[in-house]
């Protein structure tokens, strides 16, 4: 196909190069005749603007601002971290810097704070990790005002109207969780459900509706089956967590099977290892490192990917299409639900987009 010059347009509209290039950027002071001269001629020949060549052209910056919660390495959020950082090389041309701003867990001050700082800062587009939905809307709200897009990762909040959602659908996720799970516990009398706590609570919204699809699985399948919850600190020391496992098993010698809805399962996988116990396993989420280890060496049954890289490169690449392209995005983009087990993680490639 042949390469249409703005002096093509310009010679078939009849009007100057300058008004075409001023129509094509959406620029001022070009009268209205001109305008429909220009469009039609746009129109007559099929012109397919170069969006890529014309966001180059401007060589303007752009900073988007990504809330998330504090963590610690080896875990999920270290895996999205990566894939923001893969985005940005990957449109380093377009100037794109994304600043990394880390909350609190369960402190709605902390991410009011962080909130504020980041409005102040008048990024280009944002992503949140969202908060409890009231706090989160308060943010929300404030970016609907100034006109800031924003994109949802982990959770989803229709209500908040965001650009873009990207993660698994978590109540899906944990009825698959428990069905897989049945595979081989399906004769046992009781499982374990092993959570990590803070005042009380897990640490995410997204655990808490995964629980739901687990149980709703649970209750509908295998309702005898008694399902036992075990709690610990979300911050511990290894002797603390070992000490709290210890009496849990001899507490429950009948529990074979275990399970827990964040990507910890390495904590108990790990203490069976050191521990020498085989009779015993647990199933869990995402592959980091640790989680991947026990699972070739059997104290971990099976791993669900999360394709945490994925999110954060998906949604980096999303702002970028929508506010420095100017294209329409999908607004809902739910995350594959992938089994791994020590016969496939090997081949699992966290990195594939």
């Amino acid at each position: 196909m042949e390469k249409i010059r703005i002096k093509d347009i310009a010679e078939r509209a009849g009007v100057s190069v300058g008004t075409v290039d001023r129509v094509l950027h959406n620029r001022p002071n070009v009268s209205k005749p001109a305008r429909e001269k220009v469009e039609e001629a746009l129109k007559e020949m099929n012109y397919q603007p170069n969006v890529y060549a014309s966001a180059l052209a401007y060589n303007k910056s752009y900073v988007f601002n990504m809330l998330l919660p504090q963590h610690e390495s080896e875990a999920y959020w270290e895996e999205i971290e990566q894939g923001v950082k893969k985005a940005i090389d990957v449109r380093r041309d377009f100037h794109i810097d994304v600043k990394l701003m880390y909350y609190e867990r369960f402190n709605n001050a902390s991410f009011i704070e962080k909130y504020t700082e980041c409005l102040s800062s008048n990024p280009n587009g944002v992503i949140i990790v969202p908060a409890e939905i009231e706090v989160t809307r308060e943010f929300t709200d404030k970016l609907h005002e100034l006109q800031i897009p924003f994109i949802m990762l982990d959770s989803y909040m229709p209500d908040l109207k965001p650009l873009s959602f990207f993660g698994q659908d978590s109540f899906c996720s944990g009825y698959f969780a428990a069905k897989m799970l049945m595979l081989i516990a399906s004769n046992q009398k009781e499982i374990m459900l092993f959570k990590q706590i803070k005042d009380g609570r897990v640490t995410s919204k997204q655990q808490v509706n995964r629980e739901v699809g687990f149980r709703h699985y649970m209750h509908d399948h295998f309702p005898n089956i008694k399902i036992t919850e075990f709690c610990i600190p979300f911050k511990g020391t290894r002797s603390e967590y070992d000490s709290m496992i210890k009496e849990f098993f001899e507490k429950h010698p009948d529990v074979h099977h275990c399970i827990t809805l964040n990507s910890k399962a390495h904590i108990i996988g790990e203490y069976l290892l050191r521990n020498n116990i085989r009779d015993i396993q647990i199933m869990g989420y995402d592959m980091v490192a640790k989680n991947a280890e026990c699972l070739r060496q059997d104290s971990i049954s099976f791993l669900i990917a999360q394709h945490g890289y994925q999110q954060g490169y998906s949604c980096v690449d999303t702002l970028f299409k929508a506010i420095v392209l100017r294209k329409k995005v999908q607004p809902v983009n739910y995350m594959p639900i992938e089994l791994l087990t020590k016969e496939n993680v090997d081949f699992y490639r966290r990195t594939q987009l």
